[in-house]
């Protein structure tokens, strides 16, 4: 199992001067370029899939491909929700099995963005999930992000960066230098005396939104001023793109498979050169000595019910799927009936949480307390409840 905890995946690249890269995917061909390519580097990756680009596949239906993928990789994984729109957008990144979470709320003023911030902060955290936040903005220049990301750049200042992070809690920055996302026009134009000021002021792991069309030298100023996350897709949509053409003009009666033929492998090769002009090539080994193993927790109760017939203990645990399936870290909640009559338990709850640190804030939670009060333990008192994590 290589999907570790993202938190400390970034924290070993910060403390040690690289950056990992945290490449866009979209389709089944860019998960698995990007996969092989962090693997044939030896280095650590993140899968981070963007609600601005949930238009081109099913969020609930790739995750778990992207899930698998990620635990069968031999190189450390995290999987991140770029630029969620919303708390509820959050909540559903880590259902699905996001392990690293950001909701973007950069356009708003900087009370809104810090106050909004502290709530997905603080439900994410209850989670065991870090947080990226967002101060000034990344603008998009050319392609479909400029769509997705208009108006101007604004840049992050230093003040208002250590405010930010004070009061909101964020584990990562991202901050506003002077790139953007999509394609550049002309020569980018970093303030990085701006970024290393930043740096010097927050010490933690800061984040670069728009790399596609940086220099090699760029990339290297960054990294040495802190920036230990970089987003990156134009390119590997370009490169993809390129193969797709090149195939078309090659056969212009080929099919579907015909015209997508080594779009996966073009995108390996870019994601392979900016592993290795980032500095993360070869530090797999070292981040899965020191990341913790991002590892699920499964809540069984066996239990059974006094005063209570077979419809109303159905009724029971269907209220209690919908209610209790909602709260956040909750990945699945089975309800079941045990198969042999003389059983000594006659039913069951196994409610899977995505960490460890779910214990706690299920517990506590007043959709949790509210329906254990009202509906399960005035007929559950005889009951077993025991959490397990996972001993492979």
């Amino acid at each position: 199992m290589a999907l570790v905890n993202m938190k400390d995946m970034l924290v070993h690249a910060h403390r040690n001067g690289y950056a990992v890269g945290a490449f866009d995917l979209v389709s089944l061909d860019f998960l698995q370029g990007i996969l092989d390519g962090a693997e044939r580097c030896e280095a650590p990756v993140i899968l981070s899939l963007a609600e601005s680009h949930f238009e081109y596949f099913d969020f609930e239906i790739i995750m778990p491909a992207v899930e698998a993928a990620a635990r069968r990789a031999n190189v450390p994984v995290a999987i991140h929700l770029d630029h969620g729109a919303s708390l509820e957008s959050a909540i559903a990144g880590i259902r699905l099995g996001c392990n690293g979470v950001m909701v973007d709320a950069s356009t708003q003023p900087f009370e809104d963005n810090v106050n909004y911030t502290r709530r997905i902060v603080d439900m994410a955290h209850g989670c065991g999930v870090p947080v990226e936040g967002e101060l000034g903005y990344v603008a998009g220049v050319e392609g479909e992000d400029a769509e997705r990301h208009p108006g101007e750049v604004i840049y992050t200042s230093v003040e208002e960066a250590s405010e930010y992070v004070e009061r909101s809690g964020v584990d990562f920055l991202a901050v506003s230098i002077g790139t953007v996302h999509g394609r550049m026009r002309g020569e980018p134009q970093l303030d990085i005396e701006r970024l290393g000021r930043i740096n010097q002021a927050l010490g933690i792991p800061l984040v670069i939104h728009g790399g596609t069309g940086l220099s090699d030298a760029q990339f290297t100023a960054l990294i040495e001023n802190g920036v230990t996350k970089i987003n990156y897709y134009t390119a590997l949509s370009d490169a993809a793109a390129r193969r797709i053409r090149a195939n078309a003009d090659a056969d212009s009666g080929c099919g579907y498979t015909g015209l997508v033929k080594g779009a996966a492998a073009a995108i390996q090769e870019e994601v392979e050169r900016c592993i290795r002009l980032w500095g993360s090539a070869g530090r797999a080994e070292a981040v899965l000595a020191e990341a913790a193993p991002w590892q699920e927790v499964e809540h069984v109760i066996v239990y059974n019910t006094e005063g209570a017939d077979a419809q109303q203990v159905d009724e029971l645990m269907a209220i209690g799927r919908d209610t209790l399936g909602q709260i956040p870290g909750v990945r699945r909640v089975f309800t079941g009936h045990a198969l042999a009559e003389d059983a000594k338990y006659r039913h069951c709850w196994v409610v899977r949480f995505a960490h460890a640190e779910v214990v706690d804030s299920y517990r506590h939670h007043p959709d949790h307390q509210a329906y254990a009060d009202t509906h399960f333990r005035p007929v559950a008192g005889d009951r077993i409840s025991i959490d397990f994590e996972d001993a492979g």
